[in-house]
C-alpha cells in the first residue's frame, strides 16, 4: 500500500488525512506538539477549557463531509450549536449592532443605527452574494496552479470590482461609519487588512448569511478529538511530539520524513499543513528547490499576529453575547499601525469570546471562561513581547473592567496569555504570523503557495498559506484541492459506500434538502 505522511494536525492536516485514507493510502500524521489541533489546540486549567484558536465555525457541510467520506454519521462524533447573534459589535460611542443571518432582523438592526443605509445594505448584500457565487462556489476548492487558471478568473474579478478593498466596496453602499466597520471587519478573521485586502473577501459576509455561524459543543477542541477518533478508527497512525527535521528527496521525489528525534517515515507522498516557508527553507535541501530558493521565500509578506489573553472569572456575565467585537476609537488608523507601521498602538479593538454563553460545561459551576484577542503586528514589528506581554494584558483587563466586564479584576481566577512569540516558536509560523501569508492580491490564488509543489514530486501543501487561504472553510477547502491532485488507489472506501458530490455546492444543497 502506498504511504502518505501528513505534517501538522491543524484542521487542514486532519482533513487531508481523511481524504488520503479514502483514496487508499496508509496514512501517518506527525504533530510537533504534544496534542493535536495546531492553531485549534486546547488549553485546560483548573476546570476551565479554553479553545486556543478558531472559535467561529461556518460552512458545516465541509465538516460533515469528512465523516461521511469514510462511511460515518457526523452526528455520532460532534454536535454543532447555532450562534445568535453571529457577532455583537459594540462601538466606541457605546452603540451596538447585532449581526444576524435573518434578512428582516438585520434590516431592523440597521434601521436602529442608520435608517438611510437600509437600501444600501440590500445592494451590498446582493453584491456580496455575487462575489460568493464566483469566489467561493466556483473557485474555493479548485487548484490555482497555472497562470491560465488565474487568468480565467480575472474577468469576473473585474466585473465584481475586486480591485477595490473590502472597506472601499462596503463604503460605496454604506454611509454610517459604524456600519462600515461592522460590514468590513471580517477579513481580519483570515489575517487581512480590510482597508487594503481585495473585496473578494466580502464573500465571508454571504457565507455566514447563507449557512450560519456555529460553535462545537465542548469547544472547538471537541472537533479535533472527533477527527482524531475517526482517523484512528479507520487505520491512520497519529504521532505527537514528532517535530519534522528533514524531508529527504531522491530523484526529485519525496522519499522519507525524518523527525528531530530521528524517527524515519518512508513515504510515497507528503502533505504538509506546516508553514511552507519553514518546510522549504528548513526541511529541504536547496538543491531540490529552484522555484523556492531562500531568497524568494524571504520576499513573502506575512499576516498580522495576535495577542490573546485567556481568563476565567468567579462572576457570571449573562448579558454578554457569545462573540463580541469591541471597536476602539480608531479603525483605519489602528489597522495602519498594525499592518503597515507595525507598531503596538496605545489603543486597540478586541474580540471577546464568551463560550460559556453557549456551553456552560467549559467552566466550573458558577464561573465563566473567556478569551480576549487583540490583532497586533507580526514579528517584523520588533516588539519585545517578554517586556510588553504583562503590561499589555493588564491594560486590556483594566479597560474591560471599566467598560464591559465590571468587577473583572476582583473576580479573576485562571489567567494566562500568548503573544506572537507563541505563533513563531510553538506553532512554527514564520514571523509569528497568526494566519500565514498576508492575503493581499499579489499573494492570492495563483500567487499563493501552490497546493502541489512545483519543485518536488509527491509534495503537497494545505492550510492557511495555500489557496484558498485562512479560516476554517478555507483550510478545509485546501484539503479538497489536494484530493483532486493526488491519484486514487483502489480501497474499501472508494470501491463502495459514500460517493462525493461533484462539488461542495452540490453536497451542501444535498445536506440542506435532507
Amino acid at each position: 500500500m502506498a504511504k502518505a505522511v501528513v505534517i501538522g494536525s491543524g484542521f487542514a492536516g486532519l482533513a487531508s488525512a481523511v481524504r488520503l485514507l479514502r483514496k487508499g493510502y496508509e496514512v501517518s500524521v506527525l504533530e510537533a506538539q504534544e496534542s493535536l489541533g495546531g492553531r485549534a489546540a486546547v488549553f485546560k486549567q483548573d476546570g476551565f477549557t479554553f479553545d486556543a484558536g478558531p472559535t467561529v465555525i461556518t460552512a458545516p457541510h465541509l465538516l460533515n463531509e469528512l465523516f461521511e467520506l469514510l462511511g460515518e454519521d457526523p452526528k455520532d462524533f460532534f454536535e454543532l450549536i447555532p450562534i445568535d447573534p453571529f457577532y455583537r459589535i459594540i462601538f466606541n460611542d457605546g452603540s451596538k449592532f447585532d449581526y444576524v443571518g435573518d434578512e428582516e432582523r438585520i434590516i431592523e438592526n440597521i434601521r436602529a443605527l442608520s435608517p438611510g443605509d437600509i437600501d444600501g445594505y440590500r445592494r451590498l448584500a446582493k453584491h456580496a452574494e455575487s462575489i460568493f457565487d464566483v469566489g467561493y462556489t466556483q473557485l474555493a476548492d479548485e487548484p490555482f496552479d497555472t497562470v491560465a487558471s488565474m487568468m480565467r478568473a480575472v474577468p469576473d474579478m473585474v466585473r465584481l470590482q475586486n480591485y477595490k478593498s473590502v472597506y472601499s466596496l462596503v463604503s460605496k453602499y454604506i454611509k454610517d461609519e459604524r456600519l462600515r466597520m461592522a460590514f468590513s471587519f471580517e477579513p481580519l478573521l483570515v489575517g487581512g487588512n480590510p482597508t487594503t485586502i481585495t473585496s473578494i473577501y466580502l464573500l465571508i459576509h454571504w457565507l455566514e448569511r447563507k449557512w450560519g455561524v456555529f460553535f462545537v459543543k465542548g469547544g472547538t477542541g471537541a472537533l479535533v478529538e472527533a477527527l482524531k477518533k475517526l482517523l484512528e478508527m479507520k487505520g491512520a497512525k497519529i504521532y505527537t511530539g514528532a517535530s519534522v527535521k528533514k524531508i529527504e528527496i531522491e530523484r526529485g521525489q519525496v522519499k522519507r520524513v525524518i523527525t528531530h528525534d530521528e524517527r524515519i517515515f518512508e513515504c510515497d507522498l507528503v502533505v504538509s499543513n506546516a508553514d511552507p516557508v519553514r518546510v522549504y527553507r528548513d526541511m529541504i535541501d536547496q538543491k531540490h528547490r529552484s522555484k523556492h530558493s531562500d531568497f524568494r521565500l524571504g520576499l513573502k509578506k506575512h499576516s498580522m499576529s495576535l495577542f490573546v489573553a485567556y481568563f476565567g472569572t468567579k462572576k457570571l456575565y449573562p448579558d454578554l453575547a457569545h462573540h463580541t467585537i469591541l471597536m476602539g476609537p480608531r479603525y483605519q488608523g489602528l489597522l495602519n499601525d498594525i499592518f503597515s507601521k507595525k507598531i503596538l498602538a496605545e489603543d486597540f479593538s478586541l474580540y471577546l469570546h464568551a463560550p460559556t454563553r453557549t456551553d456552560s460545561t467549559l467552566a466550573p459551576p458558577g464561573h465563566e471562561c473567556f478569551y480576549v484577542l487583540s490583532p497586533v503586528p507580526n514579528k517584523d514589528g520588533k516588539i519585545n513581547w517578554k517586556q510588553e506581554e504583562q503590561i499589555y494584558k493588564d491594560k486590556i483587563y483594566r479597560w474591560l473592567d471599566k467598560n464591559h466586564l465590571p468587577g473583572l479584576l476582583e473576580n479573576l481566577t485562571v489567567d494566562f496569555s500568548v503573544t506572537p512569540d507563541y505563533f513563531e516558536h510553538n506553532l512554527q509560523s514564520e514571523k509569528g504570523a497568526a494566519f500565514g501569508l498576508e492575503p493581499s492580491f499579489s499573494q492570492s490564488a495563483y500567487f499563493r503557495f501552490h497546493n502541489k509543489s512545483e519543485d518536488i514530486k509527491g509534495l503537497y501543501f494545505v492550510g492557511a498559506n495555500t489557496h484558498p487561504g485562512a479560516g476554517v472553510p478555507g483550510v478545509l477547502n485546501s484539503a479538497k484541492i489536494i484530493e483532486k491532485l493526488i491519484p486514487d488507489l483502489e480501497n474499501k472506501f472508494t470501491s463502495h459506500g459514500f460517493t462525493p458530490k461533484k462539488n461542495f455546492t452540490d453536497y451542501a444543497e444535498g445536506i440542506i434538502s435532507e
